[in-house]
């Protein structure tokens, strides 16, 4: 039986989690799509496939007959919008995921700590430079101490809606946390570049890892390359066009003051070159870091809802 659910947000993000819905998912069917913009793709395509909409917000949701069927909602606006919708949603009991960078709720990660926030009332999918490389931080993490993650999302201007212009600095704080709290760095720091090439670039996400040591030798650059390596392989089971465009590459560095430290540094940089390719459900390919978060968000929301269920 399939269990029901809303998207809040019918710009590209929330359009493309309803068309991934429909046609991946076996265990979740969307009663609603919801947005402010009566003449939105998004709420015209809903309608086509014979979905609920509303152009009234989270208040015409909670009007729709089919709200009754909801078990769990997905917000795809902004951070500001989350807060909002997050806190007129709390008294109905539905779990949240969060696709924006409000992170109300805890970080998930799915290759990392799905199950860790599975009775959560919120979570958060952190950003989409967040689901591409915390999942490498805690892969070099998991072999060696991380003193310091620094990671360069670059995406195509074009694959940049309203929402993520919006949220610059909500994606660098919410990234550079997520890579502390979620990837294991004692400090993080994010940086995203808006490409405006032509044709539109792939998302390409650079993930620098300084490892803090007296000797080369206590390295072990095999193992953390086979970590790295297993991590995107977790990772390609939901987003098949996650990969790494060479092999991890190790330097020794030593430098006086490193200003992410804010101290002097002798040890080993990990550089972890990747690129993400996206599914094409609705948007272009060029758009991964659209496609790595509504995939992210899809397994979340179906491992959240197959958890209350086991509890039923």
């Amino acid at each position: 039986m399939s269990l029901g659910i809303a998207i809040i947000g019918s710009g590209n993000i929330g359009t493309d989690l309803m068309v991934k819905v429909k046609r991946l998912s076996e265990k979740l069917e969307v009663a609603a799509l919801v947005g402010i913009d009566p003449a939105s793709d998004g709420l015209a395509r809903a309608k086509r496939l014979g979905i609920a909409t509303t152009a009234d917000g989270v208040k015409g949701l909670v009007d729709l007959p089919e709200f009754k069927d909801v078990r769990l909602v997905f917000d795809a606006t902004s951070a500001a919008a989350h807060r909002h919708n997050y806190d007129l949603l709390r008294e109905h009991g539905l779990p949240m995921v969060d696709l924006t960078p409000a992170a109300v709720g805890p970080y998930v990660v799915p290759p990392v700590n799905l199950d860790a926030h599975l009775d959560a009332p919120n979570v958060n999918m952190v950003t989409c430079g967040g689901q591409a490389t915390t999942p490498i931080v805690a892969a070099v993490s998991a072999v060696a101490p991380v003193a310091y993650a620094e990671i360069v999302a670059s995406i195509a201007s074009r694959s940049a809606g309203p929402g993520t212009r919006a949220n610059i600095d909500e994606f660098t704080e919410t990234t550079s946390r997520a890579l502390e709290v979620v990837g294991g760095a004692e400090r993080g720091k994010a940086v995203i570049i808006l490409n405006p090439a032509e044709p539109p670039m792939k998302m390409r996400d650079t993930v620098f890892c300084l490892l803090e040591h007296a000797a080369e030798s206590e390295v072990d650059e095999s193992a953390i390359s086979v970590s790295v390596a297993a991590m995107v392989a977790k990772v390609q089971q939901y987003v098949p066009g996650y990969r790494l465009k060479q092999e991890v590459q190790f330097d020794p560095v030593e430098h006086p003051f490193v200003p992410g430290l804010g101290r002097p540094f002798r040890g080993t940089k990990v550089s972890v070159f990747l690129e993400v390719t996206g599914a094409g459900h609705y948007l272009p390919d060029y758009a991964g870091n659209l496609d790595i978060m509504t995939s992210a968000a899809l397994r979340t929301a179906e491992r959240l809802l197959e958890r209350k269920e086991e509890a039923r």
